[in-house]
């Protein structure tokens, strides 16, 4: 349940963040997401498989040293903000869904505050996408849809990507968060539908599934296809669970380093401002 309690700490949180970005960077309102923009935001060192014509050749000129452009992002992007609402997230407490919107209505505040259009989506069987608008409204239309979704159905992570393409223009950051207990071969089919845009897939998973706590005569359930199996869960068997999810995680860190996107694994048990740290460093 998103709180007023908790949108007066995003207002906190907000100040934190704007002032430790402004402290660093010269200019007005610099953007909290650095993008493909015109503005030179920054530099960093040139690693080999950087664009050459990125490198700034008057610091080179001046250090010999090489220096990649860093631009910030131009202020008519849109941040898309797009939950998994299939049965699956729900799941713990609090609920993988309601810690991901949680999350996701952090970034939509950011967006707001920065006077950026923002526009989220939740999907599962179907897609439900809300046009992108700036202001408080938006963000209390979207609180109070995010409180009144209960996570059902099924979901099929490329299809749902596939489709929320059609409605991004150009020059967008995308924030997609899931469990991402998909292929890792389908998320990477989708990610690079997404484009030139900027990309953060943001896996959220429950402590008890990070680091399996159950052992013994089981009955599991599989939430968003209702089948149930009883089972033994040995400790040969949870060691071979964690060395399954570690390796999907890898997987899927991998793929995120060839998309080019960001990939982050956050717990429902980490503190939801230790987490935006985490995120957006």
């Amino acid at each position: 349940m998103i709180t007023t309690e908790y949108l007066a700490g995003l207002a906190r949180f907000n100040l934190v963040v704007r002032k430790r970005v402004t402290s660093k960077y010269a200019g007005a309102r610099p953007s909290l997401l650095t993008g493909k923009g015109t503005t030179i935001k920054d530099h960093r060192v040139y690693v080999p498989g950087d664009e050459i014509k990125l490198i700034d050749w008057n610091v080179y000129a001046r250090t010999e040293n090489l220096y990649i452009k860093r631009h910030e992002e131009e202020r008519n992007l849109t941040v898309h903000v797009i939950i998994d609402s299939s049965a699956s997230m729900n799941y713990g407490k609090p609920t993988k869904f309601e810690y991901a919107s949680m999350l996701g209505i952090g970034f939509a505040y950011l967006a707001m505050r920065g006077n950026e259009r923002f526009q989220y989506a939740t999907f599962s069987d179907t897609l439900r996408v809300f046009q992108p608008k700036r202001g408080l409204s938006h963000l209390a239309t979207m609180v109070e849809l995010l409180n009144n979704t209960k996570p059902s159905g099924t979901s099929d992570f490329a299809k749902s990507i596939f489709s929320y393409r059609k409605t991004m223009g150009t020059r967008s950051i995308a924030i997609i968060l899931s469990d991402f207990l998909y292929e890792p071969e389908g998320v990477k089919e989708a990610t690079y539908h997404l484009g030139n845009n900027d990309v953060k897939l943001i896996q959220v998973l429950d402590p008890s599934e990070s680091k399996l706590g159950i052992e013994g005569d089981v009955k599991l359930k599989d939430l968003e296809t209702n089948q149930a199996i009883r089972t033994y869960i040995s400790s040969r068997l949870k060691s071979e669970y964690q060395r399954k999810l570690e390796a999907h995680i890898s997987q899927l860190k991998k793929l995120g380093t060839q998309t080019k996107t960001d990939f982050h694994t956050i717990t429902t048990d980490t503190p939801i401002f230790d987490a935006f740290y985490e995120i957006l460093n």
